[in-house]
């Protein structure tokens, strides 16, 4: 298979066997082709070169209708799905079952959405909206869709990039279950640990090419030396912290959402000069919110938010931008980016009014695009030309126009939540790695995560959400089961408590307490 877009080879001349009932993991690092490739599978791009055999049998797709039709399913790193619909009507959209007069039978939709969930324990109404659905079940109405169109091979890309670690638990054991009952499921990512988890064969693409096969026994060193063409560190290299002054600070926030539900409650703490505080938890535990609140996207109740003294509460997007916040959201493609508009665009969305991109009220299109290039070259970004639509770009790449945008001016601090989700880990490396600097510059650094191992990599100190509530701040070298214990919403205390190692002396009378701790912590996780 071969896929060019103007002067730019997507897919090179590549070669690829899916059995029947495998699971079959692409790895690649962001921008190497993948998703290109399963496009190209799934009818959506028409293939430059090349064959599709369908059981020893050449098929062309004139578009997904026909993959569909021949049995080939796609869950998109995006969701395709419509906010306003309910599930029943997302997963019937474009193959409508009928009843009389024409009519669209929602009542045999839903049957179909109830028979399917049961089979794979997906616990999901057919009545409710996707909108108030959260990510993972999201994605499990996408494959719900898939399945429901009798799919025999599977497409996954990136599935887990928007998930929780729970949520993508849930998802390999999905996936065990497809595979059981025959089901070939192509698994695109670039997470190593789950590759090894749950693939039966591997196939490493780089640069549009296929650079070889591995084994599913590969050390993720060996994987990530393979899809980077390096060797990769996978842990963080750091000096030790030199903070100063605390000119981040917030006191007592508190946050309600449109339901009047208290989502933030009287959350107080500090950033300094020269150090990085990760926000760790479970999703859904206002972590979120509270990095919405900081930057302006939604009000605090109670409280204050300070910067250098000045209070931001009250300060519109623009104005704390302007501050000198840099900022990172979690959902980039409805908060990071605006699609439509051009990569060098996307790169200057809050500076786009001050020199040197701008003078009076002319924009000055050759800086920009000088401007664009070197971010591109500096954070590796994977493109055709920075005026094509960012919509392009793969989902890792997209992330990376974010991070070269908030990175690239001075700040007095830096946000960013959820920093690395869709990355490879040689992207990974070099955000970390941008992240560090930005520390060592003296920058407040604010990170928010789900991945504990992005946490214990760059934090200097953590704070633990539970419930909308801080529920400890500790030092970076706490153990992963009072980390645990604390995320299952247990104070900082009690938690290092429950946790430490018991004297000789008392060691009958702590056992109770140390099982209980590993209990809590295997169901924080």
């Amino acid at each position: 298979m071969t896929k060019v877009f103007g002067s730019f080879v997507a897919n090179d001349h590549i070669d690829l066997t899916i059995e029947p009932g495998e699971i079959h993991a692409l790895l690649g690092e962001n921008g190497a082709g993948k998703s290109t490739m399963m496009n190209v599978l799934y009818g959506l791009y028409d293939a430059d070169g090349g064959d599709i055999l369908l059981d020893d049998k050449p098929v062309t797709f004139a578009g997904p209708g026909d993959a569909v039709a021949a049995g080939i399913g796609m869950v998109h790193q995006h969701f395709m799905l419509v906010p306003v619909f309910t599930v029943a009507e997302s997963v019937a959209l474009g193959y409508e079952p009928t009843k009389s007069l024409g009519l669209i039978d929602l009542a045999e939709a839903r049957k179909k959405v109830r028979e399917i969930s049961s089979r794979f324990n997906f616990n999901i109404d057919p009545d409710a909206r996707i909108e108030d659905l959260p990510v993972g079940a999201q994605q499990r109405v996408e494959i719900i869709k898939a399945l429901s169109r009798d799919a025999k091979i599977l497409i996954l890309d990136e599935p887990t990039a928007v998930l929780t670690p729970q949520e993508t638990d849930e998802l390999i054991s999905i996936m065990r279950q497809l595979k059981e009952q025959g089901t070939s499921i192509v698994f695109i990512t670039h997470k190593l640990r789950e590759v090894r988890a749950i693939a039966d064969s591997i196939t490493v693409i780089r640069r549009g090419k296929i650079v070889g096969e591995a084994s599913p026994e590969s050390t993720e060193a060996e994987l990530a030396s393979q899809m980077v063409g390096r060797a990769v560190s996978l842990t963080t290299e750091k000096d030790e912290a030199d903070p100063g002054d605390a000119t981040f600070q917030v006191r007592g926030l508190t946050v309600v959402d449109k339901a009047e539900n208290v989502v933030v409650d009287d959350v107080s703490f500090d950033v300094r000069r020269g150090e990085i505080l990760a926000v760790a938890g479970v999703q859904g535990n206002g972590q979120t919110e509270l990095a919405e609140t900081i930057i302006g996207l939604s009000q605090p109740r109670l409280g204050s938010i300070t910067l250098d003294g000045k209070n931001l509460v009250g300060q519109s997007v623009k104005n704390r931008l302007g501050s000198g916040i840099g900022f990172v959201p979690e959902d980039r493609s409805t908060d990071g980016i605006i699609a439509e508009f051009t990569i060098r665009e996307n790169m200057i969305l809050d500076v786009y009014d001050r020199p040197p991109y701008a003078k009076g009220l002319n924009l000055k299109p050759a800086v920009i695009n000088d401007e664009a290039k070197k971010k591109v070259e500096e954070f590796d970004i994977r493109l055709g030309s920075v005026v094509d639509p960012i919509a392009t770009l793969s989902g890792g790449n997209q992330q990376k126009v974010v991070l070269s945008r908030e990175l690239g001016r001075d700040l007095q601090l830096f946000i960013a939540s959820q920093p690395t989700r869709g990355l490879d880990v040689g992207s990974i490396e070099f955000v970390h790695k941008r992240v560090i600097a930005e520390r060592d510059a003296g920058t407040p650094c604010l990170i928010v995560s789900t991945e504990l191992d992005e946490v214990y990599g760059i934090a200097d100190r953590i704070a633990v959400m539970y419930s909308g509530r801080i529920v400890g701040i500790v030092d970076a070298d706490i153990s992963r089961e009072a980390l645990g214990l604390m995320m299952a919403g247990v104070p900082a205390d009690e938690a290092l408590a429950a946790t430490a190692a018991p004297d000789e002396n008392d060691a009958a009378t702590s056992a109770p307490e140390t099982n209980s701790a590993t209990t809590s912590a295997e169901e924080a996780k």
